[in-house]
């Protein structure tokens, strides 16, 4: 099964998108993960590694996935 990664800060904009593509993603092709950087900062590396420049993003096939953008890498790392 493939991976898609949803991360966030819990801002509006984030929780809004996680609602709509979590929802739109196959649960049958695809392990979808939801991470709140806020909440587990040890994940920020991981998340800046995969070329996430900006939250909410979402990660398929190690391909980053940029949406609405709410805040960027820097200030989610505060």
């Amino acid at each position: 099964m493939k991976k898609a990664t949803f991360y966030h800060a819990g801002c509006p904009v984030c929780i809004s998108a996680e609602q709509q593509f979590i929802s739109a993603i196959d649960s049958n092709k695809y392990e979808v993960e939801v991470v709140h950087l806020g909440e587990t900062s040890a994940r920020i590396s991981e998340a800046e590694s995969l070329g996430v420049k900006s939250v909410p993003a979402m990660v398929v096939d190690g391909q980053p996935f940029h949406i609405n953008f709410g805040a960027s890498m820097e200030d989610v790392k505060g």
